[in-house]
């Protein structure tokens, strides 16, 4: 007869129990893994892990009220972004539509390798009550429920259909959140009537668990070949992922450029790798990138890819890297990730990797000329970003880049900045001067509207006393307002700086660029033809962050809007930010393409022209074979 030591839960008891003793250890740090759970309560997760949050207590779970449940995801999400992905959190829903919200959560967490865990509740295991309220009938696959579609967006999917189930479910759940290759949105599918039943589990369930994360070293032969490669380059040029801040790598990569002069160009998720002027920052490259990133990666024979996927923003759509012997470099984790574009590799951790190549590269530099070239470059970007900054008059109403430049005056070098979606982030991308590793926090790699509120609510848990600016356009701001309350419930500062330009601004460039003419981006009233080309619609979404319990600030000027952001910045309490912006456009143009198809046949004079100039484009698009 065994005598192990058992404990009688509910499953939920036991999930609960089970995740508040789960830490992650890297470099001797350790820290919880699930630092809180989210949740909105239904008949799905209630009388389940509702009431085992309820039973748990705040000491061993803190449980935080969202009002979205793709919201609550995102929150989860900055908050994991912000400590390094070893610290993130749960979110529990009902069934049925609650389940379905967490989707674009859940792909915005794996496209970017951000750890979350998902609990949505699940239709009855023993089908006693089929079908319940909000259940998908499926006539040829009765297993089925809604909470598959969560299957192709997570890293690790299981449906717990019997308790003694969960251990390896759970077990397998937390070691994909602490893989640095596979982690992502991890969706643990948990039919109610399960979460509900007892069982007698082992002790050693319960037991705290320590999740070493990984710093794996580089291959010698493949660390040798790269230092060879990179040695026989003339014009080496560094693209900078958010891989470097994921492992904490800023400072060895600013060793190897301090010793070899290699210049750095930053993707959206790399941005901060070094601090803006240090002499070999060239800021963003590709689409939105600056002009001397993007002239020095048409002319670079190596280009070494650190902790980045190449998405087409960076390539610019395969058309970027134009010299004709340009080879390729990448030093990534994921090995899938560091063979793209037919790359010589460097499997290995971020920080490793880099403190490793600075040894084997001792006593290389590039040639002076080299880095004469790209500090010229420099200095003429910086006039550039001076001037899309700064006004003439501070009675002037400011551009959108205006408002950067403010904002630019206003922060200290800990404060985050949050944006994902609309002009915002081609406008941060090339022109902000990020001062700190965790100041630049763009979420580009799914660039979802409705991001910045709920994730300035998780890096504002996750830093309580860093200053946090959720920066968003109307159009941003009308997805998804509701996390506004859960900040003020929780007494959290987050600044909002809330930009009104009357529709959907980036969209109507991009329309207008590849013949759309703006159609459908305005939001103004329809005109006699029935198209949206009459007045601005009078909504006043001031009143509306403050009906939710927001502190609002109106700046009509420039000079209104420096002393409304530094209020905001010095208040204790969350402040929103109000700007109308003169829509007079004032960044600098793109410095490289971007690949939207225009149509081929048209009668329409815009998409014709447009057509004309996307063929003069695509021919210099090329594979990296």
């Amino acid at each position: 007869m065994s005598t192990t030591p058992v404990r009688r839960l509910t499953v939920a008891q036991a999930l609960v129990r089970f995740l508040s003793v789960q830490y992650t250890e890297r470099d001797g740090v350790r820290q919880r893994l699930i630092a809180g759970t989210w949740g909105i309560f239904g008949h799905g997760n209630v009388a389940g892990l509702g009431q085992a949050l309820l039973e748990a207590g705040e000491d061993a779970m803190p449980f935080h009220q969202g009002r979205n449940e793709q919201a609550m995801v995102h929150a989860a999400v900055g908050y994991a972004r912000q400590l390094n992905r070893l610290s993130t959190q749960a979110v529990t829903t009902s069934i049925g539509p609650g389940a379905t919200n967490l989707v674009t959560g859940a792909a915005l967490a794996t496209i970017n390798r951000l750890p979350v865990l998902l609990l949505p509740g699940d239709y009855f295991a023993t089908r006693t009550a089929d079908p319940l309220l909000q259940q998908l009938e499926h006539p040829v696959e009765a297993d089925l429920s809604v909470n598959d579609t969560l299957r192709p967006v997570s890293r690790y999917f299981d449906r717990v259909t019997r308790p003694e189930a969960l251990i390896p479910s759970a077990l397998n759940a937390v070691r994909v959140l602490t893989d640095p290759v596979e982690t992502g949105a991890v969706t643990l599918s948990l039919p109610q009537d399960v979460q509900a039943e007892a069982y007698d589990w082992p002790e050693e369930f319960f037991a705290e668990r320590v999740w070493h994360v990984r710093r794996p070293a580089p291959d010698p032969y493949e660390l040798a070949a790269a230092a060879l490669a990179i040695r026989a380059a003339e014009r080496p040029l560094i693209v900078a992922g958010g891989g470097i801040h994921h492992s904490q790598a800023e400072e060895a990569l600013k060793a190897l450029v301090d010793a070899t002069g290699i210049p750095v160009a930053s993707t959206q998720a790399g941005k901060g790798s070094l601090r803006y002027d240090h002499p070999a920052d060239l800021g963003g490259i590709g689409h939105t990138g600056t002009a001397v990133s993007d002239d020095l990666a048409r002319t670079a024979d190596l280009i070494i890819g650190v902790g980045t996927r190449y998405t087409d923003f960076t390539t610019a759509s395969n058309t970027l890297f134009q010299n004709p012997a340009v080879r390729f470099l990448n030093l990534n984790i994921a090995a899938f990730d560091a063979h793209k574009l037919a790359a010589r590799t460097l499997v290995c951790d971020a920080r490793a990797g880099l403190t490793a190549l600075t040894e084997a590269l001792s006593g290389h530099r590039v040639n002076s000329a080299y880095e004469a070239e790209y500090g010229v470059g420099r200095e003429r970007w910086d006039q550039i970003v001076d001037a899309a900054f700064s006004a003439a008059d501070d009675s002037a109403v400011p551009t959108q880049t205006q408002v950067l430049g403010a904002l630019d005056s206003v922060v200290g070098d800990d404060d985050v900045i949050i944006n994902a979606a609309g002009s915002l982030p081609g406008d941060l991308h090339k022109l902000w001067r990020a001062r700190s590793p965790r100041q630049y926090h763009l979420e580009y790699g799914y660039s979802c509207m409705g991001y910045e509120i709920p994730a300035g609510i998780g890096v504002q848990q996750a830093a309580p006393d860093t200053p946090v600016w959720s920066l968003v356009g109307d159009g941003t701001y009308l997805m998804m307002p509701t996390e506004i309350v859960t900040a003020v419930q929780e007494g959290l500062p987050v600044n909002l700086v809330l930009i009104q330009n009357h529709g959907y601004a980036s969209i109507g460039g991009l329309s207008e660029a590849v013949g759309g003419e703006r159609f459908g981006t305005p939001y103004r009233y329809r005109a006699a033809d029935g198209t949206f080309t009459g007045d601005p619609l009078p909504v006043d979404l001031a009143a509306n962050a403050a009906s939710l319990g927001m502190d609002v600030l109106r700046a009509k000027t420039v000079g209104e809007l420096r002393t409304a952001l530094a209020t905001a910045r010095a208040s204790d309490r969350p402040t929103c930010v109000y700007v109308e912006t003169d829509p007079t456009p004032a960044a600098p143009p793109a410095e490289a393409w971007w690949d939207v198809p225009v149509a081929e046949t048209a009668t329409r004079e815009s998409a014709v022209q447009a057509r004309t100039e996307y063929d003069r484009q695509v021919v210099d698009r090329r594979r990296h074979l």
